[in-house]
């Protein structure tokens, strides 16, 4: 029997997260977005019905945080709807869910770390859509639902902003980066090992942050991969976010506590610096220089 299967196994977290249950030999299904669509019922039903799996993970998601805000209906249909359908068909077959959310549920105004606990209030269409998620999971899977927010996400597999700023670090000239902006950049590497704990363990519904530990802006991670990959972190010059004219604006403040780690017996996440340190060889391999003058916004590429 199947004992895990993942959605959105294409993405950079799936990747990631698939990677670590071969290693850990946990048999696992990954299925990409082609292998199923979530939005179609009966063919996520049949997919839980045949695979039977112990544990479902969901990292399937609509990510495009700009286009939500012009097309709101079609990514709850994918954050919010889909993921009714996907818990009602782990509570028909026994599975238990793991269900991957975002900072973005929070108004991004706070000047402390979320809690668990603390009350959404999204302030974007997809933090809306992917709130709809989360109380999907918690509805359907009282008992067997477990939601894992994230956010700022790097790691080896796909494009994101550690390995756009090791590629600017390659080249000449500089690269601004906003500075107004908070939060915890995270290794996809860590958040794949939180869930696996979560998995394998006993049944934890409720939510989860795995987010790293610390805090820092975009600017000053931009700095750190430039002191990484022995570039002159003076050539990142910081900006403000209402400059980049975004549609979407994004949480000035996406610090996340981890409280319920502690509480569940497992360990508080790393800190984010030692964490970049240790994953920053795997998310660069492979890097090419560009050259020119960048504005870039932090987090545009990265995969939430």
């Amino acid at each position: 029997m199947t004992r895990w299967l993942i959605t959105g196994a294409g993405g950079m977290l799936g990747r990631d997260l698939c990677r670590l249950l071969t290693a850990e030999r946990v048999s696992a299904l990954p299925l990409t977005r082609h292998d199923l669509d979530l939005t179609d019922e009966r063919a996520v039903a049949c997919a839980l019905h045949r695979a039977r799996p112990a544990v479902v993970v969901n990292c399937a998601a609509w990510t495009d945080v700009d286009a939500a805000e012009s097309d709101e209906e079609r990514a709850l249909r994918v954050n919010g709807e889909a993921v009714r359908v996907l818990a009602r068909a782990c509570a028909a077959t026994g599975a238990r869910l793991l269900h991957v959310s975002t900072d973005y549920v929070f108004p991004g105004d706070a000047d402390a770390p979320y809690p668990e606990d603390a009350e959404p209030g999204p302030r974007t269409a997809y933090g809306r859509t992917k709130l709809a998620g989360e109380r999907a999971v918690l509805d359907e899977l009282p008992r067997a639902g477990t939601v894992v927010r994230t956010a700022w996400l790097y790691g080896p597999y796909g494009r994101n902003f550690v390995r756009t700023m090791a590629e600017r670090a390659a080249g000449d000239g500089t690269v601004h980066v906003v500075d107004d902006q908070y939060g915890q950049p995270t290794a996809t590497g860590d958040v794949a090992r939180r869930l696996l704990a979560l998995g394998r363990g006993p049944l934890r519904p409720g939510v989860f942050h795995a987010t790293a530990g610390g805090r820092t802006t975009w600017y000053e991670l931009a700095r750190e991969v430039f002191r990484l990959a022995g570039a002159d972190p003076g050539r990142v010059r910081p900006i403000d976010s209402g400059s980049l004219g975004r549609p979407a604006p994004r949480p000035a403040w996406s610090v996340l506590g981890h409280d319920r780690w502690a509480a569940a017996g497992l360990p508080r996440p790393r800190h984010w610096r030692d964490a970049l340190h240790a994953e920053f060889a795997a998310v660069t391999a492979g890097t090419a220089g560009i050259n020119g003058t960048e504005r870039t916004q932090g987090g545009a590429s990265c995969a939430r």
